[in-house]
């Protein structure tokens, strides 16, 4: 019998084909520009992003705290 075949589990760019490598869980980037964030999707980087992990409590109980790390995309501000 034929064993089925595992699903391509890598995510390739829609802009150029190449697959995209992970920087943080959940957030991956091509070199062409684009980049994938679970919840958001494709979208085109710009100069301006900051990509950065941020701690985000999950669980509180009485004698600990359980927490995880998400990505999250921060702007540069102009110092006005």
């Amino acid at each position: 019998m034929a064993t089925p075949k595992k699903p391509n589990k890598k995510r390739v760019c829609p802009n150029c084909g190449r697959k995209m490598v992970q920087q943080f869980i959940g957030l991956k980037h091509c070199k062409c520009g684009v980049s994938w964030k679970k919840d958001e999707g494709y979208f085109e980087r710009t100069p301006d992003m900051i990509f950065a992990l941020e701690r985000q409590v999950t669980k509180k109980s009485k004698n600990s705290i359980k927490t995880k790390q998400v990505p999250i995309i921060r702007y540069k501000h102009n110092g006005d």
